[in-house]
């Protein structure tokens, strides 16, 4: 607790405002920032304890401002526990936001499709997930002052939110499904084996994060809002050898529909 304290006081000497939404940004999709009237910018290599994002295209910062008419804080780059980190210090900045005082968190992600019907940038609303990360956030002694020791489940993502989203994307015409993420360590992607696993145990689209963060995240019961952009196809006869940069025009192919869901959609709350 006392490292997620110091964090806290820290930040809070630089920006004293509190924010109400916590954003975390995944690969390809830091954009949004550029919608944020932006009151202050902090690199994580400056605030005691946090992590430094070792991934390309995840810049770093962590942003205050207001979108819309909302106080935000946005992680524009995010952890990954293929980079080397405890499932602690990947989840780390969650614990920090709501100690901020935030109320719901939004994330997005780059992800792989399972499901034969989706189309690379595709929008995913995560309406449920199935955890296959090696680790959890939630191991060792339970952080009692910050929720229970067996925190449920049953309602990961926020339902209200998700039927919200629908919404705004039906009204937009955005392209959008709802699905099962599955979580998998990395960083190397699925052989076609395991994709076609991942696809049998009831998956729809397959990342390396999110999961951790939205375990953190309902521990401490705040709600949680997730969308995946589907950046690569993992089904039969569509596979075939990507690299980040297709991940990232992938994922920038989708971000104007992405930027305007999640913007409209903290606009609603």
């Amino acid at each position: 607790m006392h490292k997620i304290s110091e964090a806290t006081s820290y930040i809070q000497q630089q920006y004293p405002t509190q924010p109400l939404f916590g954003i975390i940004l995944g690969t390809g999709l830091g954009s949004l920032v550029n919608e944020v009237k932006i009151d202050k910018s902090i690199n994580y290599q400056n605030i005691p304890h946090f992590p430094i994002s070792t991934v390309e295209s995840h810049s770093g910062r962590l942003i205050f401002g207001t979108l819309g008419n909302a106080k935000v804080v946005v992680m524009q780059g995010r952890f990954h526990y293929y980079e080397g980190y405890t499932m602690k210090e990947v989840t780390f900045p969650v614990r920090v936001m709501k100690n901020l005082g935030i109320t719901k968190l939004f994330v997005s992600n780059a992800a792989g499709s399972l499901n034969p019907a989706y189309e690379l940038s595709d929008l995913m609303i995560i309406n449920d997930h199935i955890n296959l990360q090696p680790d959890s956030p939630l191991r060792g002694a339970n952080l009692d002052p910050m929720g229970p020791r067996f925190p449920d489940m049953s309602d990961a993502y926020d339902r209200e939110l998700i039927g919200q989203a629908m919404e705004i994307a039906a009204d937009l015409r955005i392209p959008c499904r709802q699905g099962v993420y599955v979580s998998v360590p990395g960083p190397s992607l699925e052989t076609v084996a395991e994709y076609k696993y991942l696809r049998v145990i009831g998956g729809d689209a397959v990342g390396m994060s999110t999961v951790p963060e939205n375990l953190v995240a309902r521990h401490m019961g705040l709600p949680c809002f997730a969308v995946s952009v589907i950046t690569d196809l993992g089904v039969p006869g569509k596979i075939k050898k990507i690299n980040i940069d297709d991940v990232i025009a992938a994922a920038k192919a989708a971000e104007p529909g992405m930027t305007q869901l999640m913007k409209q959609l903290i606009a609603r709350q």
